[in-house]
């Protein structure tokens, strides 16, 4: 590995509106738009960061969240190396979909080990409580969980390296 970059692909989910594309266009851009504009299918941005002394291309897949996109899953979940969850603080219901979403990404993507595929949970759009979301991440095996604010920029770098990480951890250096 030494001398060359490792390539990551990061899968993000969530229900339409949590602000996926928001928090990945702030993470990669530094940017935030106020202007609401749904995805269609999938897109991807990509960013060059340092891993424990390591030089690592991040992709970063960004999904529909609307129900007729989901059957584009398993071409764009196959050979992820993490998976992140995103919903927004203030929807109880984009939190409940959480347990689908994953279930979904387990499997379209049907990892070697579902057990041990890592996950990162993102509450964005923060200033509401977060037992509720740090009491399911814990459930699921204690998932690294950030409240996040795509528009603040709050903890957006600190969410994506800790993603980078479990995908590094995960082993699959090229996957696509």
């Amino acid at each position: 590995m030494v001398g060359r970059s490792a390539l990551l692909k990061v899968i993000i989910l969530g229900d339409s509106g949590v602000g996926k594309t928001s928090l990945m266009n702030q993470y990669v851009n530094k940017r935030f738009s106020n202007q609401y504009k749904a995805t269609i299918g999938a897109d991807f941005l990509t960013k060059s960061v340092d891993v424990e002394d390591q030089q690592v291309t991040i992709q970063l897949w960004d999904t529909a969240g609307q129900e007729r996109f989901q059957s584009l899953g398993v071409a764009f979940y196959r050979g992820a190396d993490c998976c992140v969850l995103v919903f927004d603080v203030n929807s109880s219901k984009s939190f409940q979909a959480l347990e689908s979403w994953r279930d979904e990404f387990l499997i379209q993507a049907s990892p070697n080990d579902p057990e041990e595929f890592p996950f990162v949970v993102l509450g964005n759009k923060v200033d509401v409580s977060q037992k509720r979301a740090m009491t399911w991440c814990q459930a699921k095996g204690n998932l690294p969980y950030f409240e996040t604010s795509a528009k603040e920029a709050i903890n957006v770098e600190q969410a994506f390296q800790s993603v980078a990480v479990k995908a590094l951890q995960q082993g699959h250096e090229d996957s696509l």
